[in-house]
């Protein structure tokens, strides 16, 4: 049974130890966290050990490590357990430059050590059986895709200003999801954005709406819309146009049930934010993860796609900034 170390025990770091008590072929040996109490309360939840961060790195009955922390802590934390030969799963975004995640890379592929970087959404059963659809042909060849991704409600500005930016934070999963499904890296981007939402963002020197145009070298094209409100519930939509047709994923409602009246038809709403939304790709994300440790076989997406959807995420901002479209390497 493969032993794994959890670094974080907040929101994200809770999806993922409840993840892993549903998989039979790990188990999730210790935690470790800045507020003692969060560690007690979840290592108690899942009968694992508290230690704390260098313990679980150094420790030699851990296989592999679920950082989960802050960003600011991950280039720290990934040399360190590249160093000390462990398996590593990552939350995005891997840092908040690219040029340090990139050092990440060097580091991992020196020292032959798997990682996964996290981008759950590639796992959502829905987007995964649109991109097999699309991979067998569906609707011939791509063309133009569109992501829609919108938060109910803005985090706190507190947030916003060590987020790194909406691209880094929000965008960066869709800009993921763009290059997942493209199967070609964008060479252009284009990016516009306005804080429309919370001018306490905006204070913070970040957009609240935005929308960016990716190209690639064969001129496929992908369009990305942002928001930090949506009065309706969690927005999740993606539509791929291609030379035979159109596929379509819409979003999770809380419910199937339509009501028709004299008004027309009535649905439920979304169902409200993420953790709901992509409860079924977290697990899948975390089997994947397990499965490739345990089969000796490279996790995907790797600490390559990680670093790939940074520079998109880089080059996004630094767009924006210029008002102009950003050419890649």
């Amino acid at each position: 049974m493969l032993s794994i170390g959890l670094l974080g025990c907040g929101r994200i770091g809770q999806v993922h130890a409840n993840s892993l008590s549903k998989i039979k072929s790990a188990k999730l040996t210790a935690v470790a966290d800045a507020v003692p109490a969060a560690a007690t309360q979840l290592a108690a939840l899942h009968n694992a050990e508290v230690r704390d961060a260098d313990a679980i790195i150094a420790a030699t009955d851990i296989d592999a490590v679920i950082i989960a922390t802050p960003t600011t802590l991950h280039f720290d934390q990934i040399h360190a357990l590249a160093a000390a030969g462990k398996a590593i799963f990552c939350e995005k975004p891997i840092d908040l430059s690219s040029e340090r995640a990139a050092q990440c890379q060097s580091a991992v592929e020196a020292a032959g050590v798997a990682f996964f970087t996290a981008f759950n959404r590639r796992f959502d059963p829905n987007f995964a059986h649109l991109k097999a659809q699309l991979a067998a042909g569906a609707i011939g060849a791509t063309e133009m895709i569109v992501i829609t991704s919108r938060d109910p409600s803005p985090p706190p500005a507190s947030y916003i200003a060590q987020s790194g930016g909406l691209f880094r934070d929000m965008m960066i999963h869709d800009l993921d999801m763009a290059r997942f499904l493209l199967e070609e890296d964008p060479v252009e981007v284009f990016a516009t954005g306005s804080c429309l939402v919370d001018p306490e963002i905006g204070a913070a020197g970040d957009v609240d709406t935005a929308a960016v145009t990716l190209k690639t070298a064969s001129g496929k094209i992908a369009l990305i819309n942002n928001s930090r409100r949506a009065t309706y519930g969690y927005d999740q939509r993606i539509e791929v146009h291609g030379s035979g047709g159109m596929l379509r994923a819409a979003n999770m409602l809380e419910n199937l049930v339509e009501q028709a009246g004299a008004h027309g038809f009535t649905a439920a709403p979304n169902k409200h934010f993420f953790l709901e939304r992509y409860e079924a790709a977290y697990l899948a994300e975390m089997t994947a993860f397990i499965t490739a440790i345990t089969t000796e076989t490279s996790p995907n997406p790797s600490i390559a796609d990680g670093v790939a959807a940074q520079r998109l995420a880089d080059a996004a901002t630094e767009s924006l900034r210029i008002g102009a479209p950003v050419r890649l390497d």
